[in-house]
């Protein structure tokens, strides 16, 4: 049987990471996200980071009201991570993003 659902192993992702100066939580939320692009989106993803000093209209406009925040802008459906983005495993299963050693012996 054909599935209609779109493939999103297979789309492009664009994200948007909101921080807030240069702390240890913007820079480590920064350190993750990269790392999960370079190793699950490589190739197939746009990670724009957004620093609210520098540009605090921003928060406003996306209705952010903590940092650090991840959006999922595309594929759709939009999603939202707020808070802590140290736990990979958290981020990847809300960003529908699997890994490549789901299902393997730990």
């Amino acid at each position: 049987m054909l599935s209609l659902e779109p493939q999103i192993a297979h789309q492009h992702f664009v994200l948007r990471l909101f921080v807030a100066g240069s702390t240890i939580r913007s820079a480590r939320a920064i350190q993750t996200m990269r790392q999960i692009c370079d190793t699950y989106l490589k190739g197939r993803h746009d990670l724009q980071v957004l620093d609210l000093y520098q540009n605090p209209e921003a928060a406003g406009r996306e209705q952010i009201v903590a940092v650090p925040t991840l959006i999922r802008v595309l594929p759709a459906p939009l999603r939202r991570i707020i808070g802590d983005l140290s736990d990979q495993q958290r981020v990847l299963a809300s960003l529908d993003i699997e890994s490549p050693y789901a299902g393997l012996p730990s």
